[in-house]
């Protein structure tokens, strides 16, 4: 609409939803691209390729094996705690990758932004796929060391789909909501990889949060990585159910992702002015 027309401008959005899903479906071809483009980045030229996905895992679980379980003695509940150690890496890496990413990808596709119209949620939304290549060679890497180690699948693994939905949900609202705050404050994005370091340490990866009992259980599960490590453990190698660890943790994921979107929506309408 020209500006001498007379009439005011208005703003191309769904009213009175959060999202419109149609218009995002149709959008599907540009989240494609932009994870298809992501993964040609990272294993270009990259010598090692998908081996690179099973070592960086596999040293750290080495590290964690040697400080928390030969010093440190954590209990694993009857799991060996390499197989332990391993499936809570997975879900923590999926998670963090997809932040680290989705944090990035506005500034990063800044051209793509003020040129070209495509529902901006999608950007963020094709962060959340290119690790889930990482998380299946991470898991054909962990069945070997079920089979070596004799652990046993039990019939958790029948929730492996929800584990994976759960894992989504769980990134999806930390990654909208700093994707946007990265367009107008930059320092976000240098933040991004410490808070991610302090974090990995505050969530059962290396340990277990079985042994928290009472207020401190609830509260440790205010952190919603929490839940989805400890339901990963009891999906992949039989670990302990959750409980209401899940519970806690799944409702703060909902929350942030409800939070995170409303403020990734209403933060766009300035993208192309200030990115």
């Amino acid at each position: 609409m020209s500006a001498d027309s007379g009439s005011p401008w208005t703003v191309n959005s769904a009213q009175g939803k959060l999202v419109d899903w149609r218009e995002l479906w149709n959008a599907r071809e540009i989240a494609a691209f932009l994870a298809l483009r992501d993964l040609r980045i990272r294993y270009k030229q990259a010598i090692l390729g998908a081996a690179w996905v099973v070592l960086q895992p596999l040293v750290t679980v080495a590290a964690f094996t040697l400080v928390f379980d030969h010093l440190a003695g954590v209990d694993t509940r009857g799991v060996p705690y390499v197989a332990f150690a391993l499936a809570g890496l997975l879900s923590w890496s999926y998670v963090s990758r997809c932040i680290a990413r989705g944090s990035e990808v506005l500034v990063g596709d800044s051209a793509l932004v003020t040129k070209v119209y495509f529902p901006r949620l999608a950007a963020p939304l094709a962060t959340l796929l290119p690790p889930l290549v990482d998380l299946v060679v991470g898991l054909v890497a962990l069945a070997v060391v079920c089979v070596v180690l004799d652990v046993v699948p039990t019939a958790g693994l029948l929730l492996l789909p929800v584990w994976l939905l759960l894992l989504a949900l769980t990134a999806l609202g930390p990654t909208c909501f700093l994707s946007a705050v990265n367009v107008r404050f930059r320092d976000a994005g240098q933040m991004v990889p410490t808070a991610l370091q302090v974090l990995l340490f505050l969530s059962p990866v290396a340990y277990s949060a079985a042994s928290l009992e009472g207020a401190a259980r609830y509260a440790y599960a205010l952190n919603p990585v929490v839940g989805v490590i400890e339901f990963g453990r009891f999906v992949l190698v039989g670990g302990p159910w959750p409980g209401t660890v899940i519970a806690v943790s799944t409702a703060v994921s909902v929350l942030l992702a409800v939070l995170g979107i409303r403020y990734f929506l209403r933060a766009s309408r300035a993208f192309a002015d200030v990115i």
